[in-house]
C-alpha cells in the first residue's frame, strides 16, 4: 500500500472530512488533496500531524520509515543484478559488518555466510542462468566468502535457524553437497554463532515455513523472492519478523541433536552416490 493510500485510510477510519483534518494540523485545506492524491510527498512533521489530527500516533514510525525507503523496499532481481551478481555480493558488506546481531532463517538453501565455495558455485551460476545475469560466478563466490570473513570479527552475534530441507536440498553433486553439510558440522562450534535446525517431524504451533529472511539488529530485515528482494525497516514490520523468528528458533534443535541431523543427512547422501556407481 502507498504512503498516500494508508493516510487516506487514517482519515477514514477517524471519520474526518479532508478540511478537517487540514484545520487540525494547521494547513490550508488543499494540502490533505495534495497528499493523498499523491501530488506533494509529506516530510515527517507532515506524516506525525496527520496521525496526531486522526488519533493514531502509534502509526507514525511506521509510515515515517515506510516513505523513507519507499524506493528501495522492493527491488527486483534483475535490477540488483544487471551488471553480474559480484557487485551485488561486495554492495552488501558495509550492512553486515555494521550489524552486531545477525538472525537469518533458511527454507530453502545454506545461508551465504555458511556456503562453501562449490555450493556457492552451484547457486549463484544456477542464479546466474535463470535470472539471465552477466557470467561472473567466479568473482562472485569470491565476494561471498570474503564477506563471511565478518562471522570472526569480534562485537558480532549470529543467530540462524534451518529447515531439515535445507540439508536435503540437492545443491550441485553429492560431493558438493557432502563437503557443505560437514562445514556446517565446524559451523556449531564457532562461538559467535548460534545454529539451530528444524526438523521436519517438528510440530508447529505457531509457526509455519516461511521465505527465508534476516534481520539485521532490530532496524532492518531482508526477504527474499524469487523475483526481488523486499527491504523493511518501519518499526512494526521488523518486529513481526523478530516475532516470527523467536516462534521458528522455539521448533529447533541445538548441539548434538542439530549434529545428528547433519549426520543422518551426509549418511543419506553417501549412501546414495554408492548405489549410483554400482
Amino acid at each position: 500500500m502507498s504512503i498516500a493510500s494508508r493516510l487516506r485510510d487514517l482519515r477514514l477510519d477517524a471519520e474526518l472530512k479532508g478540511h478537517e483534518l487540514a484545520a487540525r494540523c494547521g494547513w490550508h485545506k488543499s494540502k490533505v488533496s495534495r497528499i493523498e492524491n499523491a501530488r506533494t510527498a509529506p516530510s515527517d512533521a507532515d506524516i506525525r500531524l496527520w496521525c496526531e489530527g486522526c488519533e493514531a500516533e502509534d502509526e507514525a514510525a511506521d509510515i515515517i520509515a515506510a516513505a523513507r525507503t519507499a524506493d528501495s523496499m522492493y527491488l527486483q532481481w534483475r535490477r540488483l543484478q544487471r551488471t553480474g551478481l559480484r557487485k551485488l555480493q561486495e554492495s552488501r558488506v558495509p550492512l553486515y559488518e555494521r550489524t552486531r546481531l545477525f538472525r537469518g532463517y533458511a527454507s530453502h538453501v545454506v545461508p551465504g555466510l555458511f556456503q562453501t565455495s562449490s555450493y556457492a558455485t552451484a547457486l549463484l551460476s544456477a542464479i546466474s542462468r535463470f535470472h539471465r545475469t552477466p557470467d561472473d560466478t567466479s568473482k562472485a563466490v569470491a565476494a561471498r566468502l570474503a564477506r563471511a570473513g565478518v562471522l570472526h570479527k569480534a562485537g558480532h552475534r549470529f543467530t540462524f535457524v534451518l529447515e531439515e530441507s535445507v540439508l536435503r536440498y540437492r545443491m550441485g553433486d553429492a560431493e558438493t553437497m557432502v563437503g557443505q553439510l560437514h562445514h556446517l558440522l565446524s559451523v556449531l562450534s564457532w562461538p559467535a554463532v548460534s545454529l539451530g535446525i528444524i526438523p521436519v517431524s517438528a510440530p508447529r504451533p505457531a509457526m509455519w515455513t516461511l521465505e527465508g529472511f534476516n534481520v539485521f539488529d532490530d532496524q532492518r530485515v531482508h526477504v527474499e523472492l524469487l523475483s526481488a528482494q523486499v527491504t523493511l525497516t518501519a518499526p512494526g514490520e521488523v518486529a513481526l519478523y523478530v516475532k516470527a523468528f523467536t516462534e521458528l528458533r522455539r521448533s529447533a534443535v541445538y548441539g548434538p541433536e542439530a549434529r545428528d541431523l547433519i549426520h543422518t543427512a551426509i549418511t543419506k547422501l553417501k549412501s546414495d552416490r554408492s548405489r549410483a556407481t554400482t
